[in-house]
């Protein structure tokens, strides 16, 4: 029996993205399409809600389909450890993914198993111009990612100089995130992690929203049974 999505944020560039994903699978079915003029009620009777919209809009949906008990594949950049941590425990499945390449969680992955070993450590992110928010969900969750990895490890993050200078950048979770919305890109990430006399940068970029299509595909599958709050691409994959 096909999955039913709800797409809201349809006509935006995950939305659109979404869709393709929805139609190009067989196990899939479009249950309807939402923008911001249309009424929440329009997605009941689907399977999982997949939503890519601001973040206040999409702090509503999500208590609308926890209220409704529909599944959510939340796609908007935005949400902190924090935020979704106060969802508690749902009954129906919340599924928040900062980032759905595979190659770009692989990279995040690969700077918190580095972070125990290094105490410089900094995030440079890149989007496309038309992108409102910063710093991006991807660093944010990137920068959770490194400073969960320190604790286990009872690191403590030392002092970084300049807190305070804007230039320096947003402090997340200990770690220095510095945005750039620039035309002409389309999304980048570089983690640079530094200890005496040498630099590891690990860096991942994308081209097109195309990078995006299997971990959405894998996301909606996901969101569709398992139920409970669960947070980012790696949680999905099982990596």
């Amino acid at each position: 029996m096909a999955i039913k999505v709800s797409v809201i944020g349809a006509t935006g560039r995950m939305g659109k993205l979404a869709l393709e994903v929805i139609h190009g699978a067989p196990d899939l079915e479009l249950h309807s399409t939402l923008d911001s003029k249309s009424e929440l009620t329009n997605a009941i009777g689907a399977d999982v809600i997949f939503e890519a919209t601001k973040l206040e809009a999409s702090k509503e949906i999500v208590a609308f389909a926890i209220e409704q008990k529909i599944n959510v594949l939340v796609a908007t950049s935005g949400w902190s450890e924090g935020l979704s941590s106060a969802l508690k425990d749902p009954e129906s499945a919340v599924v928040i993914v900062p980032n759905f390449s595979v190659g770009s969680v692989l990279a995040s992955k690969f700077a918190a198993l580095a972070a125990k070993h290094f105490d410089g450590i900094e995030i440079i992110e890149t989007h496309h111009a038309g992108k409102v928010d910063s710093p991006s969900g991807t660093a944010i969750r990137t920068a959770e990612m490194i400073s969960s990895s320190r604790k286990a490890e009872g690191l403590v993050q030392p002092l970084i100089q300049g807190v305070g200078q804007q230039a320096r950048g947003q402090v997340i979770s200990g770690v220095p995130v510095h945005s750039l919305r620039l035309d002409g890109a389309s999304a980048k990430q570089e983690i640079l992690l530094t200890g005496p006399s040498e630099i590891l940068n690990i860096s991942h970029e994308v081209s097109s929203v195309q990078a995006y299509a299997l971990g959405i595909l894998h996301s909606i599958r996901f969101a569709s049974s398992n139920p409970g709050l669960t947070i980012g691409l790696d949680r999905v994959l099982g990596i």
